[in-house]
């Protein structure tokens, strides 16, 4: 048998398996899902609804599908069901305003999905609530106990109490009943009703009011009280006064004398104050019964006239400084004169509550111990008074103010300076003065603050040891004076002076520039310019009135105009007027144009040399060529004259050469290196002038070693030659000769 439901057990197993897989392998798809509301989307209050959600599926496989639905309401899950069949339905039974909403269907198969459309349902009208008391008689001051419920309604409500049509109270509820406690008002009669509202659904307004409910309050004048005083009339400080608060209702009452916010007794019955009053006690005086909230009073004013004033402390002098002597006065006026005298007042002074003196005059000399709180006490048949403080505060004389400049002092320029004393009480009044003379007044009122004065300039340095300033807070008989004033004085520096001036310097030599100026704080820092350009690494700080650049190995291109800068903490630049340099050229490069220059002066009067002598040679040779052979037209009857003038010289004075010497003007060269040039046979004929003819030129012959034939007259008759002919020889011979000498 056992055997048997193993084999069952295991066929189970094996078919559920099978057909858990089959469930695997089906092809499922949700075609559609749709919601449907009955009978309608808009109903009454109390209708059935029903909600219809159906699935439309198509399978692979005959077998049964699981349909797993769930049902939302304003987007949250209301109902969820899983079930083998496609249509699904949820009953509302008696729909109410809570049931309204937004409504959505949605199915699972396997991994598959769908949601339906979307269907409003509006459920309108809400039931009319119910009020119930828990009694309707109650005394005054008794909390009423009200119930409100609707109980078809579903949902949180806010339930709203009217009290003779006013809304006294609102209570949310999560349920449809709410339970809740009203304080009676001071009214014989009260009529209580209550609504609601769906707080989810605003949109459907306010519910009809309940039933209404009458509750009467009964009025507790019995627990009303009485005050009396005794005495009665004029009451005196100092005066015993007995004060009576009673009742007439049964106990499980609150009795309490007050005077303003102070209770001055509690009980539960009628009782008694005894008071030794004081003027400060005059007013109302209130006894008060109580009985849960009701509450019942009766007033008595009270006056009470002093008996003497309250005491006034007085101090002289009013202000006062460590050393001074000051009084205390305490004095007070009696009032009531029938009572007491004026020596019946006792006088206690006091400092900082403590007790420092039994007379009404109290005199000491002001110091940091002195300094507190001062009050004075007034008795008299047991009343006691005290005065307003007085705060005694002995005042710092002033200390030897101290003067220092605030900014960096400039010749020239304006600074600030302030004056300070380290002690004394404020305000202190503070005077600047320049050579014990009054310039500027400052008045300090706060400890954060200081006195500072504004100088327009100062000339020199030492000008400004003539200020000191003066500080006074008790009158200026008392006023301390400061030492005068010392603070490092910038002088700016004067327009600087730019060495040398106009100067040449040789070619890669050093220039050295010096920058000076006349006056200036140290230190002072130099820069120079060439062109308007700063020189490199020109810039030099030096603690004296002059800088010194050097710029080496100057060069042609470095020749031009150069400035300097002058400029100290002043922060003011001055310029030096401009400095033309010179760079001549370097010996050797003069050397080497020296040289170049004579070369080039050798060469040019070599050329000149070789012109003059090619434009030279050629003449004489024309020349002794005329003179040689010169036919002249002969006169008839006179004979041929024939003039000529042989130079024979030193060549070398003609054209720097050597010569062979002892040539004529016969001879066919012209020089001693020259060739004949055939241009040279061409010769021009001597124009003839008239002379003297009895004119004749002497003829000088050297007899030193250097020979020198300087004129020789050759005369030939010829027959048929004129007298005019040989005058004009004579005068050509002449000429030639002058023109042989002048080159020499």
């Amino acid at each position: 048998m056992s055997m048997c439901l193993l084999w069952l057990g295991l066929l189970r197993i094996s078919l559920s398996a099978l057909w858990q897989a089959a469930d695997m392998h089906a092809a499922v798809t949700i075609d559609q899902v749709t919601l449907t509301v009955l009978p309608a989307n808009n109903v009454e209050s109390g209708t059935d609804v029903i909600l219809r959600c159906e699935a439309s599926v198509s399978q692979s496989l005959p077998q049964p599908l699981t349909y797993s639905f769930r049902l939302l309401q304003d987007d949250q899950v209301m109902y969820s069901k899983n079930i083998s069949a496609s249509v699904m339905e949820r009953s509302l039974s008696s729909a109410r305003v809570s049931n309204s909403g937004r409504y959505q269907c949605s199915v699972h198969i396997y991994d598959k999905h769908k949601t339906s459309n979307i269907l409003s349902l509006s459920v309108t009208g809400l039931q009319i609530p119910m009020l119930k008391v828990k009694s309707d008689i109650m005394s005054e001051g008794e909390d009423i106990i009200a119930t409100c419920s609707a109980p078809e309604e579903t949902g949180s409500l806010i339930f709203y109490f009217y009290e003779n049509d006013l809304d006294v109270k609102r209570v949310l509820s999560t349920s449809n009943s709410v339970t809740t406690t009203l304080t009676t008002q001071k009214l014989t009669e009260i009529y209580l009703q209550c609504a609601y509202m769906v707080i989810m659904h605003p949109y459907a307004g306010f519910s009809n009011k309940s039933n209404m409910v009458k509750v009467i309050v009964r009025d507790l004048d019995a627990i009303t009280p009485q005050i009396s005083f005794s005495p009665k009339g004029n009451v005196v400080e100092g005066d015993r006064v007995q004060i009576t608060c009673k009742v007439q209702y049964p106990p499980d009452i609150e009795l309490y004398l007050t005077k303003g916010n102070t209770v001055l007794h509690e009980s539960h019955t009628t009782f008694t104050k005894s008071l030794v009053v004081r003027a400060e006690d005059s007013g109302d005086y209130v006894c008060k019964a109580e009985k849960g909230s009701v509450q019942k009073k009766a007033v008595y004013p009270l006056h009470v006239a002093e008996l003497f004033s309250k005491p006034i402390l007085r101090m002289s002098p009013d202000q006062v400084f460590e050393g001074d002597r000051f009084t205390l006065t305490c004095s007070s006026n009696v009032i009531s004169s029938v009572k007491i005298g004026k020596a019946d007042i006792k006088y206690v002074l006091l400092k900082d509550g403590r007790r420092i003196s039994a007379v009404a005059k109290y005199e000491d000399t002001a110091s940091p111990a002195t300094n507190g709180q001062y009050y004075c006490m007034a008795m008299a048949k047991e009343v006691n008074k005290t005065s307003s403080p007085h705060d005694v505060k002995a005042k710092v004389p002033v200390s030897a103010p101290v003067l220092r400049a605030v900014n960096t002092v400039i010749v020239g320029k304006p600074f600030r300076v302030s004056c300070e004393a380290e002690n004394g009480t404020l305000p202190i009044t503070y005077t600047l003065l320049k050579t014990r003379a009054p310039v500027a007044y400052r008045t300090v009122v706060e400890a954060a603050n200081r006195a500072i004065f504004n100088i327009t300039s100062i000339s020199f340095p030492e000008e400004i040891y003539t200020f000191t300033c003066q500080a006074f807070n008790r009158g200026s008989s008392f006023s301390r004076t400061s030492e005068p004033l010392r603070a490092p004085v910038i002088v700016p520096v004067s327009r600087p002076v730019l060495e040398p001036k106009e100067v040449t310097v040789t070619e890669g030599s050093d220039l050295i520039l010096i920058c000076r100026v006349q006056q200036g704080t140290y230190p002072i820092t130099f820069t120079w310019y060439h062109n308007r350009v700063m020189l490199l690494s020109s810039i030099q700080e030096v603690r004296s009135l002059e800088g010194r650049h050097v710029v080496k190995v100057i060069e042609r291109d470095q020749r031009g105009d150069y400035y300097c800068e002058a400029s100290n903490y002043a922060s003011e630049t001055k310029k030096s007027y401009p400095v033309r340099i010179g760079v001549s050229l370097a010996l050797w490069k003069k050397a080497l144009i020296g040289v170049f220059c004579i070369l080039l002066l050798v060469a040019i009067v070599l050329v000149l040399t070789v012109f003059f002598k090619k434009m030279s040679h050629p003449h004489r040779k024309k020349q002794a060529t005329e003179l040689s052979v010169k036919p002249s037209r002969p006169k008839s009857g006179d004979p041929m004259r024939i003039s000529l003038t042989l130079d024979i010289e030193d060549n070398t004075a003609i054209n720097g050469t050597p010569c062979v010497m002892g040539r004529n003007v016969w001879s066919e060269n012209v020089s001693c290196s020259e060739s004949d040039n055939p241009a040279d046979e061409d010769s021009e004929l001597v124009q003839p002038q008239e002379v003297d003819p009895s004119r004749e030129v002497p003829v000088t012959q050297s007899i030193e070693p250097e020979y020198s034939v300087q004129h020789t007259e050759v005369q030939v008759s010829t027959p048929g030659v004129s007298e005019q002919a040989e005058g004009q020889a004579a005068l050509e011979y002449a000429q030639l000769n002058n023109s042989e000498q002048e080159p020499a």
